[in-house]
């Protein structure tokens, strides 16, 4: 053989290796479901996307390859039908194998990080279970028992809670804690509740991103860290805040110099929500704000823009491109504002009036009702 065709080889079993470490494989025995289907879902942050449909054989077994890249393992789920049978966290190289049954009860064998998983989604079942049980006992227990019923669910609550607190702490290089984070009791029952659970998200962001900077999970998290700590700044900022008729708003300008909204010395002032990546809303600038200003301006009125703007750069381009008068403010956590929530916005662009202090009653649907407030309240 010549020392050509020597290099050939060993680069192609050099490029075999490398694919072959970009997998992770699963073999599994789905027991009760010979010759059927299962279903293999990878999670995509907060959504399913199916990757294949593989047939079990005549004893129920199936098996499976996926590719990982490397350094960002990935949540994968086996489904029969509509009934989860196995969560899995795999790393590119994992060789795993899943004893299940088609009530969603399963082991799991060759990855640390799925075992750890399963016995989590093992521990919110049971908690479940136990919460639901006290529940269905309070329907027809006497007011004496409800009450200690419902003490009894307050300290299951509690006590899952701090497991789950302490779970987060001890494991912080895995990304099993990212879905203990979002676990819930219920629709409207978060596990991490409390407005203080912030500093929980941002520490185990923290310490995932210095292990898998590139994960989707991991970016997911920080984006829901920086949205809770929002939340926790302006709880913190309002109970220490001097009482104002509307919630008060603090950002930074196209210099990154900070402009509370309490500060703007105006009788009329117009909060103005809008995004500079919407070209109707850049037009309503030119075409209605930009006169309103000159006519009002000298009479006691001031706009506070507020951009909702991901992109800080080219929303500062298109005010410095418009060369707009007024205050011009920019919050790029976007959607996840917590100025959404306090002023209630439904859509962009979302208009409020605030006159002597207070917030003014009444909507402003186009520029002809938001003249005629504005004429009415600079007499």
């Amino acid at each position: 053989m010549s020392r050509f065709s020597k290099i050939i080889i060993l680069a192609a079993a050099a490029l075999m290796a490398a694919a072959c470490g970009n997998k992770a494989s699963v073999s599994g025995t789905l027991s009760s479901a010979p010759s059927s289907e299962v279903i293999v879902k990878l999670l995509d942050v907060n959504r399913y996307e199916v990757l294949d449909t593989v047939k079990t054989d005549a004893s129920g077994k199936f098996s499976y390859k996926v590719e990982i890249e490397k350094g960002q393992p990935e949540f994968i789920y086996v489904f029969y039908k509509d009934t989860k049978v196995a969560s899995l966290l795999l790393e590119a190289g994992d060789k795993v194998t899943v004893e299940a049954d088609t009530l969603g009860n399963y082991a799991v064998e060759g990855s640390e990080e799925s075992a750890k998983l399963a016995q989590i989604e093992k521990d919110h079942a049971a908690a479940l279970a136990r919460l639901g049980a006290i529940a269905g006992k309070i329907e027809s227990a006497s007011e004496k028992d409800a009450a200690e019923l419902r003490r009894q669910m307050g300290q299951e609550y509690v006590q899952y809670y701090r497991n789950s607190v302490k779970y987060v702490m001890e494991n912080g290089g895995s990304l099993t804690v990212v879905p203990v984070l979002f676990q819930n009791f219920g629709v409207n029952l978060p596990v991490f509740a409390q407005t203080t659970d912030a500093l929980h998200f941002k520490s185990a962001a923290e310490s995932l991103e210095a292990v898998y900077p590139e994960s989707r999970y991991v970016k997911a998290l920080r984006k829901e860290a920086e949205r809770r700590f929002g939340y926790l700044e302006f709880e913190s900022r309002i109970s220490n805040a001097e009482a104002v008729g509307y919630p008060d708003i603090e950002l930074p300008d196209v210099n990154a110099q900070k402009i509370k909204l309490s500060e703007v010395d105006s009788k009329v002032v117009m909060i103005y929500f809008w995004s500079a990546s919407d070209a109707n809303m850049k037009m309503f600038n030119l075409d209605v704000l930009k006169s309103l200003y000159e006519d009002y301006h000298k009479k006691g009125f001031e706009i506070y823009q507020v951009s909702l703007d991901v992109d800080k750069a080219s929303w500062a381009k298109v005010v410095k491109e418009q060369k707009l008068p007024w205050i011009n403010v920019c919050d790029s956590r976007g959607a996840s504002s917590p100025y959404v929530m306090l002023y209630n916005i439904p859509a962009l662009p979302a208009v409020y009036i605030i006159n002597d202090g207070d917030l003014v009653d009444g909507e402003v649907v186009d520029e002809k009702s938001l003249r005629k407030l504005l004429t009415k309240l600079t007499k």
